[in-house]
């Protein structure tokens, strides 16, 4: 399990700083740089407000359609991409398997059930295609909400089974989840839906930076 966290924090560290920086720096060379758009620091830094609003809030969610059922699809979305975030916060930074503070332990489960829930959902939505948005989906839709709800499930039976000391006779469970975790780390973090939440983040800031050099 120790091996299994450290790949954890290697595949983060490595996944950012190999192929999502790298994206973020090209999209903002070809908005900004190579366009000849001159913006100062200054307003580097004020337009920063608008990166963590629209990555932490989603609001463009609610500009979709002025319904009940699109403002709670946003907030279920937002709940999830909180959710996920803080359990990746929770399991690698705090090392939540091998914690034994009550405070991270609880906080982790409570972090997976979340996700288990409203992945579920998700889920469900998708075979019941009721809602048009659900109608017609894609693989990577299926890869994103199914593989977020294994993470989810096997975590929390893992650090069940820590809990009630059964780990070393199951710790074939705890090899799924390393194997779920792997697949979604290398391969849907950085080249599926994912990567909406940082890239679109971030075509809004550098939309900001050239909206504010305009009206100067």
């Amino acid at each position: 399990m120790h091996i299994g966290h450290l790949f954890e924090m290697i595949a983060i560290a490595g996944v950012f700083s190999f192929i999502l920086l790298p994206n973020i720096i090209r999209m903002w060379y070809f908005t900004i740089l190579k366009p000849g758009i001159k913006v100062s620091i200054k307003t580097y830094a004020v337009a920063l407000k608008d990166l963590f609003v629209h990555m932490f809030t989603q609001k463009r969610f609610l500009g979709c359609e002025p319904t009940r059922e699109n403002k709670m699809r946003w907030l279920l979305h937002l709940i999830l991409v909180f959710g996920y975030l803080s359990l990746l916060f929770t399991t690698v930074f705090l090392n939540w398997f091998s914690a034994e503070s009550k405070v991270i332990i609880w906080l982790g489960y409570f972090e997976s059930t979340a996700i288990i829930i409203i992945t579920f959902l998700f889920i469900q939505k998708r075979v019941r295609k009721v809602d048009a948005i659900h109608k017609h989906s894609q693989p990577s839709d299926w890869f994103f909400v199914i593989w977020l709800f294994l993470m989810g499930i096997t975590a929390f039976i893992v650090r069940l089974l820590i809990d009630f000391q059964l780990i070393n006779n199951l710790f074939w469970v705890y090899v799924i989840h390393l194997t779920v975790l792997a697949q979604w780390a290398l391969i849907i973090v950085p080249f599926g839906k994912w990567t909406h939440f940082l890239y679109r983040s971030f075509a809004m800031y550098f939309e900001t930076l050239i909206l504010e050099k305009a009206a100067k």
